[in-house]
C-alpha cells in the first residue's frame, strides 16, 4: 500500500471569500420564491449547524443507546447594504414612496451567495456557491455612530432561522453547496443560467429535487 504523504503540491486547498449575493423574497403564493435581486455588499455569511446533540438512554445497568436531536440550521448576514426587496423581509412595510413603516409581518425569503476556493498552486481554482432555503431574519440593532477622525461605515446585521424543504432521496434540507471544481462544466452552467438569469429571462430559485436533475445527482436509498 502506498505511503501516506502529507501537504503534496496541489493538495493544499482553502476557501474564502463571500459574493455574488442573491436575494430570493417569498412571492405573495406562500412556499414560491419570487425572482432573484442582486444583494451588493455582502460582508459575512455564517451557517450555524444546531441540535443533533445525543440524548443517552440507559436500560439494564447499562447505556443502551444514544437518540439524536433533530438537526436544525441557523445563520447570520452581516452587510454594509441590502436589496430594497429585502425591507419586507425585515419586517418593514413601504407606506409611501421613501416612507417605511416597522415592526411589520416579516416575509421569508433564500440566500445564494459564493465563496472562493484555492490552492498552492491555483489561487483561483473555483468557487462553492451556497443556497440557504427558508429564511426568516430576526429583529436586530442598527446602531448609527457619529462621524468621527476615524469613520467608518456602518454594517448590517440579521439572524437567520431557516425551514427545511424537500428533496427526495434524502431528509429535508435548508442547505445546499455545489463545488465549481467537482461539477460537470455544463451542468453547472445551465444552474448559474438559472440562479443568476439570462437575457431571456430573469433569475428564478430551484429547488433542491430541480438541483439534483440538472447536475445529475443520485438519490440516496
Amino acid at each position: 500500500m502506498p505511503k501516506l504523504v502529507w501537504d503534496k503540491s496541489g493538495e493544499r486547498f482553502w476557501e474564502t471569500g463571500v459574493s455574488k449575493g442573491v436575494l430570493f423574497p417569498m412571492s405573495a403564493v406562500q412556499g414560491v420564491y419570487g425572482n432573484g435581486v442582486v444583494w451588493n455588499g455582502l460582508v459575512n455569511v455564517t451557517q450555524s449547524p444546531t441540535g443533533a446533540e445525543p440524548s443517552a438512554i440507559y436500560a439494564d445497568n447499562i447505556k443502551y443507546l444514544n437518540l439524536m436531536s433533530v438537526e436544525e440550521l441557523e445563520a447570520s448576514i452581516e452587510a454594509y447594504t441590502y436589496p430594497d426587496e429585502f425591507a419586507e423581509c425585515d419586517g418593514s412595510a413601504v407606506a409611501a414612496q421613501g416612507l417605511k413603516v416597522g415592526q411589520q409581518p416579516r416575509k421569508m425569503f433564500a440566500l445564494a451567495y459564493q465563496s472562493k476556493i484555492g490552492n498552492d498552486v491555483n489561487p483561483d481554482l473555483g468557487y462553492k456557491i451556497h443556497i440557504i432555503y427558508g429564511c426568516l431574519a430576526g429583529p436586530s440593532e442598527k446602531s448609527h455612530d457619529t462621524v468621527n477622525d476615524s469613520p467608518e461605515a456602518m454594517t448590517f446585521s440579521w439572524d437567520v432561522t431557516t425551514t427545511p424543504v424537500e428533496l427526495v432521496g434524502f431528509k429535508p434540507t435548508a442547505s445546499l453547496e455545489i463545488d465549481s471544481t467537482k461539477t460537470v462544466e455544463a451542468n453547472l452552467a445551465a444552474l448559474e443560467a438559472i440562479l443568476y438569469g439570462t437575457t431571456e429571462a430573469e433569475a428564478r430559485l430551484p429547488f433542491p429535487d430541480e438541483i439534483m436533475t440538472i447536475l445529475g445527482a443520485v438519490a440516496q436509498g
